[in-house]
């Protein structure tokens, strides 16, 4: 069962990162070296989510336009596909509440915008992004992520996860 983060987990998390963005190379993604996601939202407004003791894997999501920004998700890749980042993920919903979730992915990576799509979420048009999520679009394009392969911006809520679709 994910858990708040905890101090003492913190140390762990971005090795978890580090092996969860291995698992992108065979689709030719690299990520460019540098601090982990994870060390760069630490100390900052953001909430983690664990799963394991001594963590596994991790979510962590922060306040944005009126709702929940997950930034990341990242599952050790000696565990991925066996429910946590599923569980991690019904987590941040149900802590999100109304109006929901938005999220930054790689539009084509199956474990990426599809596996969210399978939970309820749907791309969100530009025209409802806020000032908040549209920072962090054009923030990840300075960064070079989206050199990387295409990007989208997705929505979803606990509601809209059972329901399998959007409202």
């Amino acid at each position: 069962m994910p858990r708040p983060a905890q101090p003492a987990d913190l140390a762990g998390l971005p090795a978890i990162e580090r092996s969860a963005d291995r698992l992108f190379a065979p689709l030719g993604i690299v990520f460019p070296p540098g601090p982990t996601v994870i060390e760069e939202l630490i100390g900052r407004d953001v909430r983690v989510l664990v799963a394991g003791t001594p963590p596994v894997a991790f979510a962590a999501f922060r306040p944005m336009d009126g709702a929940t920004h997950l930034e990341q998700i990242a599952v050790r890749a000696d565990r991925v596909r066996k429910g946590i980042g599923t569980r991690l993920l019904r987590a941040v919903l149900e802590r999100a509440g109304r109006p929901g979730v938005t999220l930054l992915t790689f539009r084509d990576v199956p474990w990426n915008a599809p596996w969210y799509a399978r939970h309820g979420f749907a791309e969100l048009p530009q025209d409802r992004w806020g000032p908040g999520l549209r920072a962090r679009w054009d923030a990840e394009i300075e960064a070079g992520l989206h050199a990387l392969g295409p990007r989208t911006a997705m929505w979803g809520s606990a509601g809209n996860r059972e329901r399998g679709r959007l409202v």
